[in-house]
């Protein structure tokens, strides 16, 4: 029974794996505009959403130190630990807003986040191409209308959710993480803004399982239908057999 179980779940990942491969292949262009989009959108929405809620962006840099990373990486003298330590919060650019008084507010974006950023870039681009596969198999393999309309329901509620409530680097808003949602609001409690970091990696996270649920999920459903669809297209394109 056990063993049944296994292999089942076997060859429904790698029907999944599959699909996903083949929809990228098909839909390269769908794939990539997705990924570039997302990217672009969470790099650049946290510091509109600050300029507009609190005060215009006037400063943004790459960290010149990076031109110093190759040597850091291959040097003897730095423990293998420390850097390990040291790259994940290593600031690639910032934004940031001037006042007065010093810096207003700042964004940074770390490995990590661009880590972060890719891996549900990447995730959304495979969703989508997916689901435009999907979408256009419908007529052909047999599926309900329904199942279109829902993937595409469910990938703008995840965008919907990872875009307001992704964790993002920020100086001068009294946490060293915050959600792009708690970007407009200032004068917040200590408290508060713990609780919207905490949102933040929760919503993040689920956002992640939702999205890779839906890309297996779709995935499977392609290669169902182009197993299914595979012998009549075959059947259809053999030549008759003159009978004796």
């Amino acid at each position: 029974m056990t063993r049944t179980l296994l292999g089942g779940a076997g060859r429904a990942l790698a029907g999944a794996v599959r699909g996903i491969g083949a929809a990228v292949r098909g839909r390269l262009a769908v794939f990539g505009t997705a990924v570039a989009g997302v990217l672009a959108v969470s790099v650049l929405l946290p510091p509109l959403v600050l300029s507009l809620a609190r005060k215009p962006c006037d400063y943004f840099t790459l960290n010149p130190w990076l031109a110093s990373l190759p040597h850091y990486l291959v040097s003897a003298d730095v423990p293998l630990g420390q850097k390990a330590a040291f790259l994940p919060n290593l600031a690639l650019l910032w934004f940031s807003s001037d006042s007065p008084w010093g810096v207003e507010w700042g964004v940074a974006v770390t490995v990590a986040d661009l880590l972060r950023f890719l891996a549900v870039a990447l995730l959304f681009g495979a969703y989508l191409a997916l689901w435009v596969e999907v979408r256009d198999r419908i007529g052909r393999a047999g599926w309900p209308a329904p199942t279109s309309r829902q993937g595409g329901l469910a990938a703008a509620l995840a965008g919907v959710l990872g875009f307001s409530t992704g964790s993002c680097s920020v100086m001068g808003c009294g946490a060293p993480v915050m959600p792009v949602v708690g970007l407009a609001f200032t004068g917040l409690a200590s408290g508060t803004i713990k609780l919207l970091s905490a949102v933040s990696a929760i919503a993040t996270a689920a956002v992640v399982l939702v999205l890779s649920l839906g890309v297996g999920y779709f995935g499977w459903l392609v290669d169902a239908a182009a197993r299914s669809q595979a012998p009549r297209a075959g059947g259809a394109g053999r030549p008759a057999t003159p009978s004796r």
